[in-house]
């Protein structure tokens, strides 16, 4: 049996990640494809209540080396019980944030030593990495308007307090932006960049065509 493909969507706090994720996983399984969507943090049982340490209460809750360290202990379960398994019975596994989120949010956004990331990565996924990555871009406001706006618009069960990146200070979010243009640039290979300033139909098209590009879908 052919492995599945890894795909991951990157980006910046109300970029539309989740909606555009959604909207492949549909349109993959009309193509006859089996899809599994996950998400980092999260993504298995023991990521997911470490997700709930990472992403909610207090600004100030962790440190830049705790959060790193809590982010890596999600993926090593995350990894080696949801997505491995998947891809080995040629399921193709959407997620929604991987890697180049750590690099971007606890690297370029926290100051963490970039070679302290990779030899955590080194040690806990080794070389696996994404098939493909599309990291959606937006101006930082517009972002965080989104996602501000998304709050009001959900009720407080769905939403819950999950906003604790959110409500970092501005020019955190802007070096998180700077981060991920630098990795897009550094991983040409295997990202590409996506306008999400546009409307949701016209960033999944443009999302849509360059899956079909990569990986040859009728």
């Amino acid at each position: 049996m052919e492995e599945g493909k890894f795909i991951t969507f990157e980006g910046g706090e109300g970029v539309g990640k989740s909606t555009q994720l959604a909207r492949l996983a549909k349109a993959l399984s009309a193509h006859g494809i089996d899809v599994l969507p996950t998400r980092e943090p999260g993504g298995s049982a023991g990521a997911e209540q470490i997700r709930d340490l990472l992403v909610t209460g207090v600004v100030e809750r962790w440190t830049p080396i705790s959060e790193l360290l809590l982010l890596f202990a999600a993926r090593a379960d995350h990894v080696e019980k949801t997505i491995k398994p998947a891809l080995s019975c040629g399921t193709w596994v959407l997620c929604d944030r991987f890697s180049d989120s750590t690099l971007a949010y606890q690297g370029y956004g926290h100051g963490v030593r970039l070679e302290v990331i990779s030899q955590l990565h080194d040690l806990v996924v080794g070389k696996f990495q994404p098939d493909f990555t599309l990291y959606l871009d937006i101006n930082v406001d517009d972002g965080l308007r989104r996602a501000n706006n998304r709050k009001r618009l959900s009720s407080h069960e769905l939403v819950g307090e999950e906003d604790r990146f959110e409500r970092m200070n501005l020019p955190f979010h802007e070096k998180i932006r700077n981060g991920f243009k630098k990795i897009v640039d550094e991983n040409s290979d295997r990202c590409i960049l996506i306008d999400a300033s546009k409307d949701e139909n016209c960033v999944f098209d443009a999302i849509f065509q360059a899956v079909k590009g990569r990986f040859s879908l009728a």
